[in-house]
């Protein structure tokens, strides 16, 4: 057994790392959930998801993972036999679609290769296909983790709208939601998805539902059969503070901290950090020679990107000897891509001098694991920390020598 010394090194794409002023918040007593103190916290951490989505609907929360976040958004706007659009860019999709399939809706999975967003000349063909308003909801994943892929919600709505589609948007930003830019009202999503362990840096155990008045409006006209997720029903015990069953009270303490510590940094400043540690991430990549999962320049993820093992090389293997020496978990491929590729997080409670250990662990470990590769990847990361041109000094360099 190897002893490490120093903090592991928890680069995975969630569940993130969680800052110390959060474990703190939710080191409290037990407090008692209908009385008045903790009406305060429910009041303020409503209001405080509002401003994180941007919306001034009502946001849902949930003692539960992103999974009863999917769940709900299905029982409370769909039926059996009720047909709905979906596209497949990776894992996450497809778990939402195996969610679909077991309440039995009539699911439209348009295929992908896993290396880019949704296809939205496709999503658009579909919906101008369907001229009897047959699907009743697009269901995208915003920021899919399993990829280091984005779809841009606001694209998705712009072609639901050219061909007046009145669909419900719905919109999983489980790993987007705090790391990416997102606009539920502005953008006209009906329900984002999301959970408490990606950009929000708490535990798991938190899901959200961010809900339109169109979509409240299909969902009180609704005749599913739902309890545990009935939107009306939290929406109305909410009113004092509270929730209709027992909340996860501690951890509804962090979101309050979460949200506090991400609003101090200015959630614009906190979106442009992400990009800037993907670019830097990406730069490293490249200078090793090798492949990002995500192959379209306009889809990759601010909060984690996916690397390609050279053919001949398993991505876990490589892993294991990353975590072996150096204390470091990085994420694994799923499902099609298992054994692959890997992900490294960049995500929630993250900085520079973070970013540049965890690339020099994984410069090392592509070394010990015998993996081909140029180094230098963590210099030109570096380089793009510093804000200089890479390209322009490698020139500048080459001249000198």
């Amino acid at each position: 057994m190897t002893v490490h010394t120093g903090r592991h090194f928890l680069q995975i794409p969630g569940p993130t790392n969680i800052p110390d002023r959060v474990l703190r918040a939710m080191d409290m007593p037990t407090m008692d959930h209908r009385g008045p103190e903790f009406a305060e916290i429910g009041f303020a951490v409503l209001a405080a998801l509002q401003r994180v989505f941007r919306t001034k609907q009502p946001v849902i929360i949930y003692p539960s993972s992103g999974t009863g976040a999917w769940e709900a958004a299905i029982v409370n706007t769909l039926l059996a036999g009720d047909k709905v659009l979906m596209a497949e860019t990776g894992q996450f999709a497809v778990l939402w679609h195996g969610i679909a399939d077991k309440f039995k809706l009539d699911v439209d999975f348009l295929a992908g290769d896993w290396r880019r967003g949704a296809d939205l000349e496709q999503i658009e063909a579909r919906l101008a296909a369907d001229r009897q308003h047959q699907i009743k909801a697009v269901m995208i994943v915003h920021n899919e983790t399993s990829t280091g892929c984005v779809t841009h919600p606001l694209e998705v709505r712009k072609a639901m709208d050219r061909v007046k589609h009145p669909a419900l948007l719905m919109v999983d930003t489980i790993s987007g939601l705090g790391s990416l830019e997102y606009e539920h009202d502005a953008w006209g999503i009906d329900v984002s998805v999301a959970g408490s362990q990606k950009g929000l840096m708490l535990p798991p155990g938190l899901g959200f539902n961010a809900v339109s008045e169109k979509a409240l409006a299909v969902a009180k006209a609704n005749p599913s059969m739902r309890s545990y997720w009935d939107w009306q029903e939290v929406i109305a015990i909410n009113k004092a503070g509270t929730w209709p069953y027992t909340p996860a009270v501690n951890l509804l303490f962090g979101l309050k901290e979460a949200i506090a510590m991400l609003e101090e940094e200015g959630l614009d400043n906190v979106f442009a950090r992400h990009k800037r540690h993907s670019a830097a991430t990406r730069a490293a990549v490249k200078a090793w020679g090798l492949e990002t999962q995500c192959q379209d320049p306009h889809a990759h993820s601010p909060a984690l990107t996916g690397v390609v093992m050279p053919e001949g090389h398993d991505a876990d293997n490589f892993r294991k000897v990353v975590l072996e020496n150096f204390d470091m978990s990085l994420g694994t491929g799923l499902n099609k891509i298992k054994g692959k590729a890997f992900r490294i997080g960049h995500i929630g409670h993250f900085n520079d001098l973070m970013l540049m250990g965890t690339l020099s662990g994984i410069e090392m470990g592509l070394d010990l694991a015998r993996v081909p590769y140029r180094s230098g990847g963590v210099l030109a990361a570096m380089e793009v920390l510093k804000g200089r041109d890479v390209v322009a000094m490698s020139k500048s360099t080459a001249a000198v020598a």
